[in-house]
């Protein structure tokens, strides 16, 4: 069977990764055409884009990028006609992945979303859409169920979240390399994000926090696609602060705790039990539109706190995220014997949410069934 996969950032290249594994493994004559990163080439099929070149996030952002965003989805109408797959998977990423679903629908492709876009936050009128233009939604939140069902979607699915597909391979895989760091000297991880305008406006707290604790290694967990030209700068006074490419889960399996930019390395420090304080700074006109939007639908940001429906860690958000806050609330995680058993029983709950792994295959036995039976 034919594929054609859209993922558009690095989680949904790592997930997209693991999807591929797993349709191989009930499909083996599987081709595949997709956009996404390094971890699904890896798999194999032939890239049309990379994540690089889509990690667009923000309203001021896109409009500033309208022009690449449009062009982007003429192409991939155009290569969907011409590629012809027996199924269309759509990762995450809904901006883009939801004009083309509506267009590949009108064309009488199979269409599946995996990894559910955030309704029940914002953006709930987009629900009458994607019941007309899927054929399949996979959602990976566990309270999302309840959404789902008050809105009437039958063809949402849940299929449990993929994170405990990757985190749980890198753990049975991973043999002891810790990252080095002295055993008096405790090692934190920065995780700042994927894409150039939250890094810039994450990194610098960030770092404020190392230039206050120079008896602690802090290390950023970069990307190499964006490479040293640009985490150099950032660093190059900072003799306690050091940069690891694309090695987030061998970083934090080492780290005592973790200063995260909101997003999925939230709750992948969540499951490796990892202390954690989350900051997410947007652009102001971006941020003031969010919050029309959202209204006071949903209390947290963060995935841990939004599974457990609780606290579970502090979330800086907006004009709290400083970097004398920040300071203060690392040093809490990171020496506060008490603060630091509540958030790993909170992510005790968190796991127990989350039930088991294997998001992947059952998302793969969803798409190849539905190809079946179209």
């Amino acid at each position: 069977m034919r594929y054609y996969i859209i993922a558009g950032e690095a989680s949904g290249d790592l997930h997209g990764a693991n999807l591929m594994r797993a349709i191989l493994r009930q499909d083996p004559q599987a081709q595949f055409r997709f956009w996404g990163g390094d971890a699904m080439a890896q798999v194999g099929g032939t890239p049309v884009r990379h994540i690089r070149d889509l990690a667009i996030m923000g309203f001021v952002e896109v409009v500033k990028n309208l022009r690449t965003v449009t062009g982007n989805i003429a192409f991939c109408k155009q290569d969907i006609l011409q590629f012809k797959p027996d199924a269309i998977v759509y990762i995450d990423y809904p901006g883009f992945n939801l004009r083309i679903a509506r267009f590949a629908h009108d064309h009488g492709f199979l269409n599946i979303h995996y990894i559910s876009p955030q309704l029940w936050a914002w953006k709930k009128g987009r629900l009458k859409s994607m019941r007309r233009n899927l054929d399949c939604l996979c959602y990976i939140l566990p309270f999302e169920q309840d959404f789902y069902a008050r809105n009437h979607f039958p063809q949402a699915v849940y299929v449990g979240h993929p994170l405990l597909d990757a985190v749980g391979q890198y753990k049975a895989q991973a043999v002891a390399d810790p990252i080095q760091s002295s055993p008096s000297r405790p090692l934190i991880a920065l995780l700042p994000g994927s894409r150039k305008q939250e890094l810039k406006r994450s990194l610098p707290p960030m770092l404020h926090v190392a230039c206050c604790h120079p008896e602690c290694d802090f290390i950023i967990g970069g990307m190499t696609l964006l490479g040293d030209s640009f985490y150099s700068p950032f660093i190059s006074r900072l003799p306690n602060v050091s940069v690891v490419y694309d090695q987030t889960y061998r970083l934090l399996s080492s780290a005592h705790a973790a200063l995260v930019c909101s997003g999925t390395a939230t709750l992948e420090a969540a499951l490796f039990n990892v202390p954690q304080v989350v900051c997410y700074r947007a652009n102001a006109i971006s941020a003031s539109i969010a919050r029309v939007l959202i209204g006071n639908r949903i209390k947290y940001i963060s995935l841990p706190n939004l599974i457990a429906d609780a606290p579970v860690v502090v979330e800086l958000i907006q004009q709290d995220f400083t970097a004398d806050r920040l300071e203060q609330e690392f040093r809490r995680i990171s020496a506060d014997d008490t603060c630091r058993q509540a958030i790993l029983d909170g992510y005790a709950r968190v796991h127990n949410l989350l039930g088991n792994a294997g998001a992947s295959d059952r998302t793969a036995s969803q798409i190849v069934k539905l190809i079946h039976q179209k």
